[in-house]
């Protein structure tokens, strides 16, 4: 964001009372407390630990009372709903109408807990020029969309006018309206004349020459003193026009030699490219971007991989796409359907006219075989078949006419042309989703073990990009440095974790970021009496999967679970294509056999190869039936091995209520800034539809935590939003009742209450961890769902604002770090990487603000990548070692298996659960566009089917 957009966001601090003073209940006109009525069942807390059944009248924020608690005053103020000024209804788009800019939280310190030890990181400084750096203005005309036309059109002025007209400067672009010059060039505006070859001209004849105006003119000088203030963290701001420029300045090269996409670069020529099936092969590249960091500037450089179009001859790509010889027959209605859609969009070269080469870009398919296709030629509406006209106009003989005929151009003009006259034109992207096969091809190229990835990087920098040798750096004066950075880390120690008392071993400490499950029991293991299994798997005997789910039981048992050995009813068969009617059927003729008692689980022995199933069998069972699924594919069933069935019962225990293990910390109230008041810890996360998929809702969800002060169990919901909306809508709203007047809810408000009813406590503290958001949407973030907290806080109780810490987790950046010494054993995990529990905040990290790299997981394959953590807000002054070991501890809580995960568990429960909602909504979703069973919201999103009540404790899961 620029800094003037920056000054519009405001974040006011109010100071309030002290958390104590907060804690007493406020009453309303009729004396109680001013909360709303919930009345819902928590089957979950049946046997769960810590914390007592709420009345199932109405809800109260009320005083602490656990024994774990300490009255204190917590070290930073209240801010009251009030005091984030932004307008009622913030605008998603933009932002507050406010002159004071927001500032993030600044670093508190960096911190010392833990082992020292030096990494590498994938960054190389670069020394900032001491050169003016100037803006000018680019106007095109006729405008152009292409941005490698224009840097075509500004490539010709440059070689025609460099040495006179520009002063003998070498500019930077930046493919749009901008140019960048170090130094001045000789006029404040001018105007010059260029004549282009039009390579995308697809009309018969010569190629035409395109005139073009180009208008320069001058527009600022960026002042680079602002900058070097910035890095020393003496100005809050980051000048961003000034980055911006720099980094442009390094892409030039790299934007002439490879294929741009995005930020990141590709070519055949960096490494041989790998076949993935289907037509589609994966090329290498290379990510780069400029960023300040505490040590100056520094290029950010990592590897990068995508998949392409094969340039193969059509026929051939269409034979790979069906997986059968299309020369002989006919193609069905599906097999025109799918080329129709994968040729889409894609440019292809002809080759039935010797030397004379022409690029076309596909519009469709013929319905018809090219042999019954034919055109007018001339105006009285003489008609000539395609066969005839390319055997008379070319000489080209139309071998294969029973094929129909691509569709180039626009649907006023559309030409034909044979498949067998066409070649798909090298380094175009596919943009499409991939099928299993083909991203199994895929990460197997770029599963590269941290050595290896080191090494390319390095290979970027020495051989392909040269930076040294970069024409345009040299022009501006930039020097990059060739030795990756060293930087300390720390490796900060594993949490001890608690297991039930009646294990042999009752606690663990794990060695490596994993431990396992023998000789302990889960903590609260639960009781599974009545469950079911259908198996859908046609290779699958009855003896089979009798002879699993006995496996299954007894090792749920084992594991600390009360499991009965025997299903209510025999295990059914059933057919993939009726899953509706069969899950009725079970849970029907369960409940029969029960006298009305409903199923508290039911096991699916899905095929490995399952297509739509898994998600139809999960939406009907958690948005119908209201049953808790776990399924289990064909393999595993056939393989049984210890492993997964310990895998599997911890996800069941969960499922059910339960909890696996906990943080002994937590166990003895050792966390800081957690188990001095109730706490309440959420995550949330936004997940966006594939390219391509234009008119598809986005799906937010939001987690909590529900068992403080354990901090292990989590609650989460999710709703639909319009495409691509990043804020979450729905953490905080409010509506208009016929009766009630204006009634609130939302996300936030739900999830306090069910904290409150789970635990007897009101939360006290907020732990806000949210995934998903870039950098140039922290502003906008913070401030749409902060204020939503703060409102759906004060919607509970007058002055109810519990102090916020507010995180951002990203995943998705490019910072690698690497051992110092990958012969060094004692540094490394079995994999290479560098040991789970290493952070960095220091010399990669911002200049200024709380953030912080931490790989708190062991690497299994490839290389690992830390979570970069940023912490925006902090009203609980966390220190750096506070936030750090707690984030790292929190990792060794993932309910689903025995190791420790590369993000935050509440993060990554939401991602899932996100991940999860978007089965619920395929039935919504038609073909010809129309609506399915639910209307569609005022906001034109068509929101997700209700979650029964026993499945939003469980979704996320899986």
């Amino acid at each position: 964001m620029t800094e003037s957009s920056e000054q519009q966001l405001v974040i006011k601090p109010h100071f309030q009372n002290s958390v104590q003073k907060a804690q007493k209940p406020i009453q309303n006109g009729k004396g109680q407390p001013n909360l709303e009525h919930q009345n819902t069942k928590n089957r979950a807390r049946r046997r769960s630990r810590g914390g007592r059944k709420s009345d199932q009248g109405e809800v109260v924020m009320m005083p602490n009372s656990r024994p774990c608690t300490v009255a204190r005053k917590p070290n930073a103020p209240e801010i009251t709903a009030g005091a984030l000024v932004a307008s009622t209804n913030p605008n998603p788009n933009g932002a507050s109408n406010s002159s004071k800019s927001v500032s993030f939280a600044p670093r508190p310190g960096f911190g010392q807990v833990g082992t020292k030890c030096m990494v590498k990181a994938n960054h190389f400084f670069a020394e900032l020029p001491d050169k003016d750096l100037n803006q000018y203005d680019v106007t095109i005309t006729p405008e152009v969309a292409s941005r490698t036309v224009n840097r075509g059109i500004m490539a010709e002025l440059v070689r025609l006018y460099r040495e006179s007209d520009l002063g003998k400067r070498l500019p930077a672009y930046d493919g749009r309206k901008s140019l960048y010059t170090a130094g001045e060039l000789p006029f404040v505006w001018r105007e010059f004349n260029i004549k282009l070859v039009d390579e995308e001209d697809g009309v018969s004849g010569p190629k035409r020459e395109r005139d073009y105006k180009v208008v320069i003119k001058f527009v600022a000088r960026a002042n680079l003193q602002y900058l070097g203030q910035f890095l020393a963290g003496k100005r809050a701001n980051a000048p961003q026009e000034a980055i911006q420029i720099l980094d442009i300045v390094l892409r030039e090269l790299s934007s002439k030699r490879y294929c741009p996409i995005g930020r990141s670069f590709f070519s055949p020529d960096i490494r041989s490219p790998q076949r993935l099936g289907d037509g589609l092969e994966s090329w290498r590249g290379f990510y780069q971007s400029i960023r300040p960091t505490q040590m100056g500037l520094s290029l950010n450089i990592d590897m990068a991989s995508a998949a392409f179009i094969e340039p193969l001859p059509i026929l051939e790509f269409v034979a790979q796409l069906l997986g059968k010889d299309v020369l002989s027959r006919p193609l069905s209605d599906s097999d025109r359907v799918k080329i129709k859609k994968a040729l889409r969009g894609v440019k292809v070269d002809i080759t039935h006219r010797g030397n004379v080469r022409r690029k076309y870009r596909i519009s469709g398919l013929t319905s018809q075989p090219t042999r019954e296709l034919v055109f007018p030629v001339d105006d009285n509406s003489t008609m000539k078949s395609v066969v005839e006209y390319f055997q008379e106009m070319y000489g080209f003989t139309i071998q294969h006419a029973h094929l129909p005929c691509l569709q180039v151009g626009n649907q006023k003009k559309a030409n034909y042309l044979p498949m067998e006259a066409c070649k798909i034109v090298g380094g175009q992207r596919y943009t499409k989703r991939l099928n299993e096969k083909q991203i199994t091809a895929l990460l197997k190229v770029t599963c590269q073990r941290p050595r290896d990835r080191e090494n390319d990087i390095l290979k970027v920098i020495f051989q392909h990009n040269a930076y040294n040798n970069d024409p345009y750096a040299k022009e501006f004066g930039i020097n990059v440095s060739e030795k990756m950075t060293s930087v300390e880390a720390r490796i900060l120690p594993p949490p001890w974790l608690k297991y039930h008392d009646t294990g042999k071993e009752k606690d663990c400490l794990p060695q490596v970021g994993q431990w396992n499950m023998m000789n302990k029991k889960m903590i609260n293991g639960m009781t599974v009496s009545r469950w079911a299994c259908i198996n859908f798997s046609r290779s699958v005997q009855e003896s089979v999967a009798r002879g699993f789910c006995s496996e299954l039981a007894q090792m749920c048992q084992v594991s600390g679970m009360e499991f009965n050995t025997e299903p209510v009813i025999p295990i059914y068969n059933a057919r993939p294509e009726q899953v509706e009617k069969a899950l009725k059927h079970v849970y029907h003729a369960s409940m029969n056999k029960t006298k009305g008692k409903e199923l508290e689980l039911l096991l699916a022995i899905l095929p490995d190869s399952n297509g739509s199933l898994y998600g139809d069998l999960k939406r009907i069972c958690e948005t119908d039936l209201g049953l808790i699924s776990q399924c289990c594919l064909t393999k595993h069933v056939f393989k049984i091995s210890k492993q997964y069935l310990a895998n599997v019962s911890l996800k069941i225990n969960v499922k059910m209520g339960g909890r696996n293990t906990v943080l002994l910390d937590a166990i003895s109230c050792r966390i800081p800034l957690v188990s001095d008041i109730p706490t309440i810890i959420f995550g949330a996360d936004v997940t966006h539809p594939e390219n391509g998929e234009d008119s598809s809702p986005s799906i937010a969800a939001v987690v909590a935590s529900q068992d403080w002060p354990e901090v292990t169990k989590y609650a989460g919901l999710v709703c639909a939003q319009a495409h691509r909306q990043e804020l979450i809508q729905d953490l905080y709203k409010t509506w208009q009742d016929p009766v009630r007047g204006t009634v609130s809810g939302g996300m936030i408000r739900d999830l306090l209450v069910s904290f409150r009813k789970a635990t007897g406590q009101k939360p006290l503290r907020i732990i806000f961890y949210r995934d998903g958001v870039s950098e140039g949407q922290f502003y906008q973030v913070l401030l749409y769902e902060l204020d939503a907290i703060r409102k759906a806080c004060a919607s509970l109780e007058l002055n109810y604002q519990p102090p916020v810490t507010f995180i951002i987790v990203q995943k998705r950046h490019h910072t690698q770090l690497f051992a110092n010494n990958h012969r060094d054993r004692s540094s490394t995990d079995r994999s290479g990487n560098i040991l789970p529990g290493t952070v960095v905040d220091s010399k990669i990290c911002h200049p200024t603000e709380f953030d912080f790299y931490l790989c708190s997981h062991a690497g299994i394959q490839g290389t690992s990548r830390p979570a970069h953590y940023h912490v925006l807000w902090d009203e609980n002054n966390f220190t750096a070692d506070g936030i750090q070991s707690l984030t790292n501890n929190l990792c060794y809580t993932y309910a689903r298996c025995t190791r420790s995960v590369s993000v935050v568990p509440p993060a990554y429960y939401a991602h899932l659960a996100a991940f999860r909602a978007r089965f619920y909504m395929e039935p919504e979703m038609q073909e010809n566009g129309t609506s399915g069973r639910s209307a569609k919201s005022a906001t034109g999103v068509r929101p997700l089917p209700a979650l029964k009540e026993n499945v939003k404790r469980v979704m996320f899961y899986c």
